[in-house]
């Protein structure tokens, strides 16, 4: 084989690595956010229902990022949109930095919320953007999209969950306003490395031009993206606000909550990696994996109904049975987002790749807004039971849509690269 037949996967592998490193840097910082705004908040006497709140508004940001970043990537470059997308996170923790602790609860509130929008908006360009930049490179390196796919998904959540306790670390060593400023100087170096290594026009081409086209995806996207709602939105409708507060409630510390939700998370985003050896494969890309995807999705709906039973019957040591079937759903959890996150660039076409993963996104944070905010009503309500119940429903939805999902490749996708 010739030097120039080997260049362009080098060249591939160089930018996949840019890419995951950058997006590593950024989710480092964005599980820590998580993290200090909830112990921060909750120390300081908020409600269940105030804590998702905080939220609301970075998760309902992500929505409008996904769908207008998908479109901005594709017409202006993915690097371009990594760039905005690390420039906003600095700028979201910088504005956050600023609360005073001399200001009206409300006012506070406020001032959270409309600084968490801006660290939504920058998650979900950066998210969107590196997705993309996986579909590109991966098009360069023929039968590495299921194994780059899950490794930068499984990877990332890993990260996310090191960044759960970074973030109580942070808190609990430099405070609330020091931990931000760290991380702000932390992603300025992450962003000079992505305007030095990639290409400035990488993934560039040829926009839609009107609302509907870039809203009228293929039937397989729309399918997959209203699955996703409902799978996310099952996973933050308990993850989000119930966990972390009822094992508090249950006699757990700060630190002892923290060090677990990170230990799960990073646990999460393992078994995510190691998914395409869990997974039988097939040449054409879907006809095994779609299999998948509905089989994993009817596992998990069984998780959260047997825990809701162990619940609302207050068995003995009722939280020790919560953590081990958390560990259950996650684990069943990431081979289903991981089958997730590689069908939709397996369905996506080439030209508009961005578009295609940003509508996908869009779908995925709508589901975490959802779920965010059901979460604090639901534990509010009726406790971690009914929190349980609402997740098993949503899953129970997301199974009945998978089984309309197509195994067939369609006009636009390229699932030539998926083997």
């Amino acid at each position: 084989m010739s030097q120039s037949e080997l260049g362009p996967d080098r060249g591939a592998v160089r930018q996949y690595a840019v890419v995951t490193g950058a997006y590593w840097g950024f989710t480092l910082t964005d599980g820590a956010l998580r993290m200090l705004v909830l112990l921060h908040f909750y120390q300081l006497g908020y409600s269940p229902f105030t804590l998702a709140f905080l939220f609301l508004l970075y998760e309902f940001a992500g929505v409008l990022a996904n769908l207008i970043g998908g479109w901005l990537a594709t017409r202006y470059g993915i690097t371009r949109m990594l760039k905005i997308g690390l420039s906003l996170q600095i700028a979201g923790f910088l504005c956050l930095s600023a609360l005073s602790p001399q200001w009206s609860v409300t006012l506070s509130v406020v001032w959270v919320v409309m600084s968490q929008g801006i660290c939504g908006v920058a998650k979900d360009l950066t998210k969107t953007a590196s997705k993309s930049a996986i579909k590109i490179t991966a098009s360069q390196a023929q039968g590495q999209l299921f194994r780059w796919v899950a490794w930068f998904t499984g990877s990332k959540n890993a990260m996310k969950g090191i960044g759960f306790f970074l973030g109580g670390l942070l808190l609990q060593v430099l405070g609330f306003s020091g931990a931000l400023w760290a991380m702000a100087a932390g992603l300025l170096v992450v962003l000079a490395g992505v305007i030095w290594q990639l290409p400035p026009l990488m993934g560039r081409s040829k926009a839609s031009s009107t609302a509907r086209e870039l809203f009228a995806k293929n039937r397989a996207i729309n399918l997959l993206a209203a699955a996703r709602v409902f799978l996310f939105g099952a996973r933050d409708v308990w993850f989000v606000v119930g966990v972390p507060v009822f094992l508090y409630a249950s006699g757990w510390t700060f630190t002892m909550v923290g060090a677990f939700l990170a230990v799960w998370t990073i646990g999460y985003g393992m078994v995510q990696a190691v998914a395409p050896q869990l997974v039988r494969r097939s040449q054409d890309g879907l006809s095994a994996e779609v299999p998948a995807a509905r089989l994993w999705s009817g596992l998990l709906a069984i998780v959260p109904i047997a825990l809701a039973v162990l619940v609302s019957q207050n068995v003995a040591h009722l939280e020790w049975w919560v953590v081990a079937g958390l560990g259950i759903f996650g684990f069943a959890f990431a081979v289903n987002s991981s089958v997730h996150s590689y069908l939709i660039l397996a369905y996506a076409g080439s030209e508009k790749a961005a578009e295609d993963v940003g509508f996908y996104y869009a779908a995925n944070a709508a589901g975490r807004l959802m779920g965010t905010l059901l979460s604090g009503l639901l534990y509010q309500w009726g406790g971690l039971v009914l929190s349980l119940s609402g997740s098993a429903i949503m899953l129970c939805l997301c199974w009945l849509i998978t089984l309309m999902l197509p195994v067939r490749a369609q006009s636009g996708s390229s699932q030539s690269v998926a083997r």
